[in-house]
């Protein structure tokens, strides 16, 4: 087990991916919203997505999530670079009627932990990425949400 943080912590000092800094984008699936990524170091960011989690018959579930990237694997490709993510997180979601506007009827919060593979073009401060997620919740207060879910999408980024 000791050798194995080892390795892990020698992966995430060594080398760069991608830059420390920061992008605007919009991510869809499950959630959907907006995204913001900043970098905390070459290896490193915090990821936060603030939208909806589903909408179905009149039925919005808002949606939050803060989660903490690590990038142990990367890439470089001619045109590309392609960094492998690894996270561990929190979102917070809640589920309302939206014709009554009821925030707070079934406040939720779980533990994240996405795997995310990333294609951040060179010539252009873009990257589309795609991303699978294990959500497991330890404050259920709405009956619309299994214990553990898996949660993915797609998404792109904005570099400044």
């Amino acid at each position: 087990m000791k050798k194995i943080v080892l390795v892990l912590i020698l992966l995430a000092t060594t080398g760069g991916a991608a830059h420390a800094d920061v992008g605007f984008g919009l991510f869809v699936g499950r959630p959907t919203g907006l995204d913001i990524k900043l970098g905390l170091s070459n290896r490193a960011g915090l990821d936060i997505v603030a939208g909806w989690d589903t909408y179905r018959d009149g039925y919005r579930d808002d949606y939050a999530h803060v989660t903490y990237l690590l990038t142990p694997v990367v890439s470089y490709g001619r045109s590309v670079i392609v960094p492998l993510r690894l996270g561990i997180g929190v979102a917070v979601f809640d589920g309302y009627y939206y014709h009554q506007n009821r925030f707070g009827e079934g406040l939720n919060v779980a533990v994240r932990a996405p795997v995310e593979i990333g294609l951040r073009f060179r010539s252009v401060p873009l990257e589309i990425y795609g991303e699978i997620a294990l959500r497991i919740s330890f404050l259920r207060d709405s009956a619309y949400y299994d214990l553990v879910q898996l949660d993915g999408g797609i998404g792109f980024r904005i570099y400044f």
